[in-house]
């Protein structure tokens, strides 16, 4: 009997010490300090995951329909379709201060100093400060889409008007803003509907143009690029830019209604296209630019294929028992989050094996992964 007690103690000091030293990979897998809210697309709610385990709902969110989450230092914000904009607090997961700006909203953005909300229903942009007091209000007669911030100025695209307007601090970023309209480019394209910012660059892009429109705002200039496939025809929309990737020395852009991704140099001279199993939806890279993660619509919603951006070559296939409607990769660990809608579930892929490692559930009709890592 004191051997076997000797020998359990001497192999859980052992455990410790591995653990202590962070070789143990069960305890290394858990022991992370980000905190994972999942979007529950129907239940007006975030499922959170932390170490693991989804151990609860924090509700009132509103719509999640097409629900954001983003985090500024120690504060979370969610816009919801139905135009809510929520401030929540992600260690104590409370609800601070909500404020409706409209009857529809998909897009903001935070700074240290303020946030801007671009509206749907009531055709303006809105500019709150951190504690959604609002500010400004800017009308534009227009649905407003992929609002960005670039140095003192704040840019978005008017779908309605096929216009993008560049605002500007006049204060320079020093405490609460006043924008002014800075410049706005008239005809870009046919309904822009999303954009990005690479460097000095906003990129939109359009549902009814063959070609993306670049805004160099050092320069305030403006062109296009034309979209194109290997046989040259061009592609008539591209998906949301939060779709794209860029890194690893490219820009990787899924094709709409083509089984393709289409791989650019950063300053968008074509590559080659890159054939995949389904219509590609959503790329995702790596926080190593090492790998690609590429989503599916259609009757391949259940697939995701993982590119490895060195060779350009699909290198790895999954397939989930239900519609997979986001993916994100953790920054802290080797792991690929899945969300699968139908299963109501969490998909874990462990990126060194790349097998899939677990699954996390009681996640009611997950879409977005937004990751929280601790400040401290």
């Amino acid at each position: 009997m004191k051997k076997i007690l000797f020998s359990t103690i001497i192999t859980a000091l052992a455990f410790i010490s591995i653990d202590a030293k962070g070789l143990n990979p069960i305890a290394a897998m858990l022991n992370t300090n980000e905190k994972i809210f999942v979007v529950e697309r129907e239940s007006e709610s975030l499922a959170i995951i932390e170490k693991g385990l989804a151990r609860g709902h924090l509700t009132g969110m509103h719509n999640m329909n097409h629900g954001v989450v983003k985090f500024e230092g120690k504060d979370g914000y969610v816009i919801s379709r139905d135009g809510w904009v929520v401030k929540f607090d992600p260690e104590k997961e409370l609800i601070v201060k909500e404020l409706k700006t409209s009857d529809s909203a998909i897009g903001f953005t935070i700074t240290k100093n303020f946030l801007a909300v671009a509206n749907y229903a009531k055709k303006s942009v809105d500019i709150l400060d951190r504690d959604l007091n609002p500010l400004q209000s800017f009308q534009t007669g227009s649905k407003n889409v992929g609002i960005k911030t670039y140095k003192d100025y704040l840019i978005f695209s008017q779908m309605d008007n096929d216009k993008i307007t560049v605002l500007r601090d006049t204060n320079f970023g020093k405490g609460l803003p006043k924008f002014v309209i800075h410049k706005e480019f008239e005809d870009v394209g046919i309904m822009p509907f999303d954009a990005m910012i690479k460097d000095n660059n906003f990129i939109t892009g359009f549902f009814q143009s063959p070609f993306f429109g670049v805004v160099n705002l050092d320069t305030m200039k403006y062109s296009k690029i034309k979209i194109l496939l290997e046989d040259r025809k061009p592609v008539l929309k591209v998906p949301h830019f939060g779709f794209w990737s860029i890194g690893a020395g490219y820009v990787f852009i899924p094709a709409v209604g083509n089984n393709k991704v289409l791989v650019y140099t950063p300053d968008f001279k074509f590559v080659r296209n890159i054939t995949t199993e389904g219509l590609p939806v959503f790329t995702a890279l790596s926080p190593d630019k090492k790998y690609l993660a590429v989503t599916f619509s259609g009757k391949k919603f259940p697939v995701i294929q993982i590119i490895d951006t060195a060779t350009l070559k699909i290198i790895k296939r999954f397939e989930f028992n239900g519609k997979v409607l986001h993916v994100r990769w953790s920054n802290v660990r080797p792991n690929l989050y899945v969300s699968v809608n139908d299963a109501n579930k969490v998909a874990v892929i462990d990126t060194n094996s790349w097998r899939l490692s677990r699954e996390m559930f009681n996640i009611k009709k997950p879409s977005g992964i937004f990751i929280y890592e601790g400040k401290d």
